[in-house]
């Protein structure tokens, strides 16, 4: 029962990809009853994964984002089952939608049909520029949102060309943010009885990441990409990624004086300090020089002796294998069927000291069916001729067929 603090909370989760259904576990994680609404023929993460990774069965993509949510398999379309989606929206107390902009709408589930049926529902639209506006039909997906953002164009050396980062860090922090806005909504409802229509798209995800860098530019600093490879187009030398001898290491922002006691140079004694950001090409330039010259294990004996701001460049291996992320308790086990293992990041906040427990494995397809359609009041005849009419999927029917 750790950190289960949205224990009966109901949320409807309308999402595929990862934006939404990041957000979706997040809540999930913390005890809300996340159904997520998927077409009879699965949703597309199911059967998609970058790498062509695959756990048994299961993608990989869809196992990363998927735990502790409940399925439901349901032909969106059917006439049918409009009764059963309305019950659904009149018992939930979140709807979260990653459709493109309109969709919703036209399956008559937008936030002005379900407002109707539901007026206490806080209703979260997940897009990837916004619902309306001249990029709304675009296709939102990371790496296009990087490149349109100033993402790409601000990471890299001057001779590089733009450089994304090689992670979908866009989609994950918008996700968050539609969960931050989930979260409040739920708390000014507690005081207002009233719902609300949140909004979280990956163009402001990606803007707000960059608060720093355009809240500078946005007040008249220009930045300008580094010859010598300097992180930043604002920040003084050192600060990035050096080659070593045998690898690679990285440097924070350290003074000219901690640089010459370090590197034994006493040159850094001439830097003024007015002067460290108009010579920043220039430090940085001869502290590259310093560092190539020495092996990655000489050099972190020295840093950790001088107090210098610096980090190992992990690969993925070292990553998993260090100390403070073992201490962290950073991964989670999943048990899937078939007795296949598989290993994801944990839920990334403590509560009390605790990360919360794993309580359910990323679902079958529609194997929750039965259950939420009976929870809002649907009888077993009723739900066994929806599946005959192939309207629903349920997948204790589908374990026994195929049995």
């Amino acid at each position: 029962m750790n950190a289960r603090m949205l224990q009966g909370i109901r949320i409807l989760s309308f999402t595929h990809f990862l934006q939404g259904p990041s957000a979706s576990q997040l809540l999930a994680d913390l005890g809300a009853e996340v159904i997520k609404v998927e077409p009879v023929n699965g949703s597309f993460e199911r059967a998609w994964s970058a790498p062509d990774n695959f756990v048994g069965d299961d993608s990989t993509f869809f196992i990363l984002a998927n735990r502790n949510v409940k399925s439901i398999a349901i032909d969106l379309k059917a006439q049918d089952l409009k009764p059963a989606l309305e019950e659904l929206i009149k018992s939930a107390d979140v709807l979260i939608e990653s459709f493109r902009p309109g969709a919703m709408n036209r399956l008559g589930l937008g936030y002005e049909d379900a407002r109707e049926i539901n007026p206490r529902l806080i209703y979260c639209s997940l897009s990837g520029y916004g619902s309306d506006g001249p990029y709304k039909n675009r296709p939102g997906q990371d790496v296009l949102i990087q490149a349109m953002s100033g993402l790409a164009a601000a990471t890299g050396g001057a001779n590089q060309p733009p450089t994304p980062a090689g992670a979908s860090l866009v989609d994950q922090h918008a996700a968050v943010l539609g969960t931050m806005g989930i979260l409040a909504a739920l708390f000014k409802r507690e005081r207002t009885s009233e719902g609300t229509h949140i909004e979280s798209n990956l163009l402001n995800a990606a803007l707000d990441l960059q608060i720093e860098p355009l809240g500078y530019f946005l007040n008249g600093a220009i930045p300008s990409r580094s010859p010598s490879n300097i992180s930043s187009g604002y920040y003084k030398a050192p600060y990035g990624v050096f080659e070593t001898k045998d690898g690679y290491i990285c440097l924070s922002i350290n003074s000219p004086q901690v640089l010459a006691m370090a590197l034994n140079d006493p040159w850094f004694n001439g830097i003024e300090a007015a002067d460290e950001l108009d010579r920043r090409e220039e430090i940085n330039t001869r502290v590259a020089k310093h560092i190539k010259e020495r092996s990655s294990s000489e050099l972190t004996a020295v840093f950790e002796e001088n107090n210098i701001w610096y980090a190992p460049v992990n690969s993925y291996q070292e990553v998993v294998n260090d100390p403070q992320v073992l201490h962290n308790e950073s991964f989670l086990d999943i048990e899937l069927r078939n007795d296949q293992q598989a290993k994801v990041l944990a839920h990334p906040v403590k509560y009390d000291g605790r990360r919360p427990d794993l309580h359910s494995a990323p679902p079958l397809l529609g194997q929750h069916t039965r259950e939420v359609l009976e929870s809002v009041g649907y009888t077993h005849q009723e739900i066994e001729q929806l599946f005959a009419d192939r309207q629903i999927l349920l997948a204790d029917q589908e374990v026994r067929r195929d049995g």
